[in-house]
């Protein structure tokens, strides 16, 4: 949606998407808006819990049946398993994600791990569509009066327009930009401890190819996973900086991160929006 600041001002029950990267505040701001009596909308979390809790069963499952003693009390149903996936711990869906590369570094095999990814694209598009279900049932079940969309660093990669249009419709999209000077530290931070990422198909093609020439490796089994998700999250990063900026430019408004880390309060977050939309009007 786009709005004028008094038109911001008067809507009624607000519905804000946060757009970028992982670890440019989009939790923290969605946390701290929760105590201010805004329903938090986690992409994640709808992922993890509707459409890939049975994935991540069968996976789990999978491992257990493994073990002879284990394998014995599922057969006879005596033991149960479940997800615990929580809003602030998203474990078991990056496990299943997974990383690229050895087996016995804990890596996937390049057809297992495309099968996943596909499984994680459709269950990302499957969660946004989802959203205007939840605006809905923030207020008539829940009774808040406004919904925050935290969504994943990887909307910008879904190549889906319709989820982008719909977001467009129901909520005000807020991108988070990262300034040249904090890209360095959000880069070293996502190295420094390397987590399962969702990549476009033809960009994990591309750099897989590159990766195994520059390091002399024949076979995908042959990669560090670490290692190759360490080398590839800046060229990650820069991938999808232009893709943020399509979304934003014509369906939302942008900020920095830097403006983000000095909201403290609900006002300051409003203040933030109000600002953005007050200079997209006088671009």
């Amino acid at each position: 949606m786009k709005f004028s600041v008094d038109e911001f001002r008067a809507w009624k029950h607000k519905c804000v998407t946060l757009l970028g990267m992982s670890g440019v505040g989009k939790t923290y701001l969605s946390a701290m808006l929760r105590r201010n009596d805004w329903f938090h909308y986690s992409g994640d979390y709808r992922i993890g819990t509707r459409y890939l809790d049975e994935p991540i069963l069968d996976l789990i499952k999978a491992q257990a049946m493994r073990e002879p003693f284990l394998r014995e009390l599922l057969r006879r149903d005596w033991i149960a398993i479940r997800n615990n996936i929580k809003v602030t711990d998203l474990g078991p869906v990056l496990s299943f994600i997974g990383k690229l590369g050895n087996p016995e570094q804990g890596g996937l095999p390049l057809d297992e791990f495309n099968r996943r990814q596909a499984l994680y694209r459709e269950a990302e598009i499957a969660a946004m569509l989802d959203l205007p279900d939840f605006v809905r049932k923030a207020q008539d079940i829940y009774s808040y009066a406004h919904l925050v969309n935290d969504v994943g660093g990887s909307l910008c990669e879904l190549d889906e327009p319709r989820v982008i249009e719909m977001l467009a419709k129901h909520s005000l999209i807020l991108y988070i930009r990262v300034p040249e000077a904090d890209e360095i530290k959000l880069i070293q931070r996502a190295q420094a401890d390397p987590k399962p990422l969702y990549y476009r198909r033809e960009f994990l093609q591309a750099a897989v190819k590159d990766y195994l020439a520059l390091k002399s490796l024949d076979y995908v089994a042959e990669i560090d996973p670490n290692d190759f998700t360490r080398w590839v999250f800046p060229r990650l990063f820069h991938s999808r900086v232009p893709r943020y900026e399509a979304i934003a430019r014509p369906y939302g408004y942008t900020v920095s991160s830097e403006d983000v880390a000095q909201v403290r309060d609900e006002q300051d977050f409003l203040h933030l929006i109000e600002s953005a939309i007050g200079k997209a009007g006088t671009a």
